[in-house]
């Protein structure tokens, strides 16, 4: 059983950067495919980003292409979102989450999730 803990989220401004972290534990995290998700206020789970086990292939939404990076730590429990050129619709709830298909867009294709962290950036 994986469990998933994301951090770095906060409050930046529009323009800026943050870099989230997702670190896991019990279980072999680096077989796993993973993405990151979004959930902004009153709206549905968002698929955001999604990385292979092996780190080597990358899926971005639309919205996020050339701002986001998704990766995997040096060691094998933890990845990463980079998130450069920050917009206010950026804001919302960010979660990590692994176990599906590599590149599958939808929320119920993942077999574990994070609690999420809060991401808001003002304008």
């Amino acid at each position: 059983q994986v469990q998933l803990v994301e951090s770095g989220g906060g409050l930046v401004q529009a323009g800026g950067s943050l870099r989230l972290t997702c670190a896991a534990s019990g279980g072999t995290f680096s077989s796993y495919n993973m993405g990151w998700f979004s959930q902004a206020p009153g709206k549905e789970r968002e698929f955001v980003a999604a990385l292979d086990w092996s780190g080597g292939r990358q899926v971005y939404a639309d919205s996020v292409k050339g701002r986001f990076t998704i990766s995997r730590g040096n060691t094998s429990e933890t990845a990463y979102l980079q998130m450069n050129s920050l917009k206010p619709e950026d804001t919302a709830v960010f979660y990590c989450a692994a176990g599906a298909p590599f590149g599958h867009t939808g929320v119920g294709a993942y077999r574990y999730w994070g609690q999420g962290t809060q991401v808001t950036v003002s304008s």
